[in-house]
């Protein structure tokens, strides 16, 4: 086993706070193999990126011989972390929180060991929390603790409302450590409010604080504000090799030497050789994007998937291994072939509203030409290329 100098030089690696300063050596010190926690609400479909930066963090501590407690957030999803919000979070529905539970699941498992995991869902213990242990958790917190958090403090000061129930989230989320003996707790910077809650309350019911340790926050594709699903600027782990080849190949320059350090493996002089190096920004930008794909999808796909991206993007030629479909009967009609429809019935577009919206603003393509009516003749299509923006292709027969 690592000895404990070097077990902490690899978990402080790339981590943006160690709280308090000696808090991980005093828990390594104590010679065991440590609970570590790291809570994510379930609150959308797809893992991502922006979360693996902390699941990436949970498997070191696992590959050290730790125990990762991954707290699946099914009941505190309900109520919403008000963390760096403006506004009060609407509330999910079991059932909405319960479908979003079910797909991330097995998401997990692309970053985390299946040995010395324990996945738990907060409902086992918070649900039968029961009025007499809300109270408690409540005499825990003043009102005047919680608004010293930033978030808190800017509605206060803008007369926003904040809600009884947004008040009670840290709480219900430090008893989470309470519930699993959390020696130590992983979560993003946003998180930290959080996190130091999580040790007063197991103070309060007699167990060691928890050492913090937080992890950057990844902004997303579009350079300026955090990964997230509702903003749509993510890049989800179970994205088609090309789709996250190219969502990568989009990330803003300035953020390439951030996402190498945060979403792969690499050590510090190789990235240093990448960024700071005499490559092209196009070139290390590839090499980022081959190295995620690799770690997501295996060698063999990213190389396939790099290949292709330069036959797309770099030698604009069209992919060799097009799908081929059938024309559908109900797609034509007296006017030729109702272009919506088809795009939909061969999986180019979610639904005919969007394939009418592409059409519009000129992202359909046959052979290479931009199509600019919904209707074209039969024998146009036919045997011809249809593309859907600068990825998705269909030969038709």
């Amino acid at each position: 086993m690592d000895t404990l100098e070097q077990q902490l030089d690899t978990l402080r690696a790339r981590a943006a706070e160690v709280i308090p300063a000696d808090g991980l050596r005093e828990k390594l010190a104590l010679g065991r193999g440590l609970r570590v926690k790291l809570g994510l609400d379930p609150t959308a479909e797809h893992v991502t990126l922006g979360w693996a930066v902390v699941l990436r963090k949970l498997r070191a501590f696992q590959d050290l011989g730790h125990t990762a407690v991954l707290i699946v957030g099914d009941f505190t999803a309900r109520i919403g972390d008000p963390s760096e919000q403006n506004k009060t979070r609407p509330m999910l529905s079991k059932e909405q929180v319960d479908a979003h539970v079910e797909r991330v699941l097995g998401q997990f498992q692309l970053v985390l060991s299946g040995e010395r995991l324990e996945i738990r869902r907060n409902s086992e213990w918070l649900e039968g929390l029961g009025t007499e242990g809300l109270l408690k958790l409540g005499s825990l917190q003043t009102v005047a603790q919680t608004l010293q958090r930033d978030d808190f403090a800017k509605r206060f000061d803008a007369g926003a409302p904040i809600t009884v129930r947004e008040f009670l989230y840290p709480l219900l989320q430090g008893y989470d450590s309470v519930a699993v003996s959390a020696d130590v707790e992983i979560g993003g910077t946003d998180q930290t409010f959080n996190l130091l809650v999580g040790r007063d309350v197991q103070r309060a019911y007699g167990q060691p604080p928890q050492a913090v340790l937080t992890m950057p926050l990844l902004e997303g594709t579009d350079g300026e504000k955090k990964m997230s699903q509702s903003l749509g600027n993510y890049i989800a782990l179970t994205e088609e090799p090309d789709d996250m080849f190219g969502k990568l190949m989009r990330v803003p320059d300035a953020l390439m030497r951030k996402y190498f350090e945060l979403c792969t493996d690499l050590d510090d002089e190789s990235i240093a050789g990448i960024v700071d190096g005499a490559v092209r920004p196009e070139v290390a930008k590839r090499r980022l994007a081959a190295t995620v794909v690799e770690l997501y999808h295996g060698q063999a796909d990213a190389a396939a998937t790099a290949e292709r991206f330069d036959r797309l993007f770099v030698e604009h030629r069209m992919p060799e291994d097009v799908d081929l479909h059938p024309i559908p009967d109900d797609c034509v009609d007296g006017e030729g072939v109702f272009l919506p429809k088809l795009l939909k019935s061969i999986g180019l577009a979610p639904s005919t509203t969007e394939a009418r919206r592409l059409i519009a603003q000129g992202g359909v393509k046959v052979d290479g030409q931009t199509v600019a009516t919904e209707h074209v003749a039969t024998d146009e299509v036919r045997g011809h290329v249809i593309q859907v923006g600068k990825r998705h292709f269909a030969r038709l027969r």
